[in-house]
């Protein structure tokens, strides 16, 4: 046999050990052993495979052996009757005098000490005992010295953490022995919820070696990407298993990361002009899309929390992710720039979609401030132009209240499933050649029955949904003949032939565009860039 650590060969000895009862019953009171048991049954588990996990170690442990043979460590000061073998009659107040001694000298203060200076003329009578506490007790016991006097929260029963985390390895480690000694010193576990979580690897899942060259030092990747890029890699991995990382891995939470710092940018960029205090719209009188833009945000806000609560930060940045690039980037936004580039600054409907953008900003910065804190905080600056504030004295932000939400969210999504119909049809002549983007198209549907009414219910607005130059609505009466039907515009097929000087009917938002924007969109929000990760771009023309 030899030490998995040294590789030094071992010899086995047969020494009287201490050991601590894990089925005795003192006072006839309940064992350490069901008082262990109930703990686990009482402590909240992230992720829930662990209860199971201890419950069993508990359940089916021997004796606890806390005495160990070594030349270091904390040391167990018992003085042993030569004769008898039993401790001495006065051990509980010869602890204290040695702890004395040791808080003044060190722990060697044990281990030069003369059992003379304590025991006086019975020294002889007695053996001075050098064995050594398992390592395990002393972290066990952490939680009487760091919680005790600082937590309130359970005092007179004994402190509890709300939460101890660690490695996945730490239910027959550092969990195991701190809800022992805490059921023995307490009579309960001292926390109240355990988060375990995996390793890291390299992206091929191997453990990290500096033999196999695979190590990603983290202060490499902070100095290269930034702390929120480490942060995000972090929240973005389900940590129940393996935490697996490379550059490759990496590279793809920069895109991330990218993608949802732009999407702000744009935020900024649009309610740079705007003042809550003075141009906020009443929700009931903001255009529809707007309002379901509010449900969307409050959908995710819910879920974030929940999430937080459930230290599941990987489902967080997921949802963060889409919401910034499918529910925003590739509907709202995209459907809204018109509104915010084409009519006049004060105007009701660029004052309901500026109210929106604000409360979605306000509730991004805040969701995002534990995972990606530096960003955060950057923006809030920008946001509170108070430099003594900071997001992280804010509370998760408070949406208005709306009426119908549930419908609203139902509505928007069978008017986004057509919508992505179209976008597919459109594609498909986009590829041919025949347009070169949407705006390009007209577009003919045939719908039947709700489909129609659903479409209907836009009126004009169905163009700038669907982002297209004109749409012609059709109602057919069944569902087999529903068609969408795209076809070049005039000012397309006109620019094709070489016809020059005429302009046929398009879209509001072709006409002195860039005029348009330049006006009435202002400067984009600066964002100090963090190295390679901004683009110099912003939201304007």
């Amino acid at each position: 046999m030899h030490c998995w650590r040294h590789k030094t060969p071992l010899i086995y000895r047969a020494t009287a050990q201490w050991f601590v009862g894990m089925d005795l019953k003192p006072n006839g009171g309940p064992s350490l052993r069901e008082l262990a048991l109930g703990g686990v049954d009482a402590t909240q588990f992230f992720p829930s495979w662990g209860q199971a996990r201890l419950h069993a170690m508990i359940a089916n442990r021997p004796d606890w052996c806390i005495s160990r043979q070594r030349n270091w460590g904390v040391p167990i000061p018992f003085f042993l009757d030569k004769v008898t073998g039993e401790l001495h009659p006065r051990t509980i107040e010869l602890m204290e005098e040695v702890a004395q001694r040791i808080e003044k000298e060190g722990i060697a203060a044990w281990f030069k000490l003369d059992p003379a200076e304590l025991l006086g003329a019975e020294a002889g009578q007695y053996d001075k005992i050098s064995d050594t506490l398992d390592v395990w007790f002393d972290s066990g016991t952490t939680h009487w010295h760091v919680l005790r006097g600082s937590h309130n929260d359970g005092h007179a029963t004994g402190p509890r953490a709300d939460l101890y985390l660690e490695g996945s390895d730490q239910h027959r480690g550092w969990f195991h022995s701190s809800l022992l000694t805490g059921c023995a010193i307490d009579g309960h576990p001292p926390y109240k919820a355990l988060l375990t979580h995996g390793f890291a690897v390299d992206g091929s899942g191997r453990k990290m070696s500096k033999s196999l060259g695979n190590v990603v030092v983290p202060q490499e990747v902070t100095g290269k990407l930034g702390a929120d890029i480490l942060r995000l890699w972090v929240a973005s991995t389900d940590y129940s298993g393996e935490l697996s990382i490379s550059k490759e891995i990496l590279d793809r939470v920069v895109e991330t990361y990218r993608r949802l710092r732009n999407t702000l940018r744009f935020l900024l960029a649009n309610t740079s002009d705007f003042d809550a205090a003075v141009d906020m719209l009443p929700v009931d009188q903001w255009l529809e899309i707007d309002r379901y833009a509010l449900a969307l945000t409050r959908k995710l806000q819910t879920q974030a929390e929940a999430d937080y609560a459930r230290f599941e930060f990987h489902r967080i940045v997921q949802a963060l992710q889409n919401f910034a690039s499918e529910d925003l980037g590739a509907v709202y936004l995209d459907i809204l720039k018109d509104r915010l580039y084409t009519t006049q600054a004060k105007s009701v409907a660029r004052r309901s979609a500026q109210s929106a953008l604000w409360h979605i900003l306000q509730s991004v910065v805040k969701l995002m401030a534990p995972i990606l804190s530096f960003t955060a905080e950057e923006i809030w600056q920008l946001l509170s132009k108070n430099a003594d504030d900071s997001v992280m004295l804010h509370a998760f932000h408070t949406l208005p209240a709306q009426d119908g939400e549930e419908a609203l969210l139902e509505r928007w999504s069978a008017i986004r499933a057509i919508r992505a119909d179209v976008q597919k049809e459109i594609e498909a002549v986009r590829t041919s050649g025949l347009v070169g983007s949407s705006l390009q198209a007209e577009v003919e549907i045939r719908l039947a029955g709700n489909a129609f009414d659903l479409l209907a219910s836009l009126d004009d607005d169905l163009r700038f949904v669907l982002i297209c130059s004109r749409t012609t609505l059709l109602k057919v009466s069944n569902d087999a003949d529903d068609a969408i039907l795209v076809t070049p515009s005039p000012t397309r097929s006109a620019s094709a032939a070489g016809i020059t000087g005429t302009t046929w009917d398009t879209m509001p938002r072709i006409r002195n565009f860039a005029a348009a924007a330049r006006q009435t969109c202002t400067a984009p929000a600066k964002l100090a860039p963090m190295r390679k990760l901004t683009h110099a771009s912003g939201a304007c023309p």
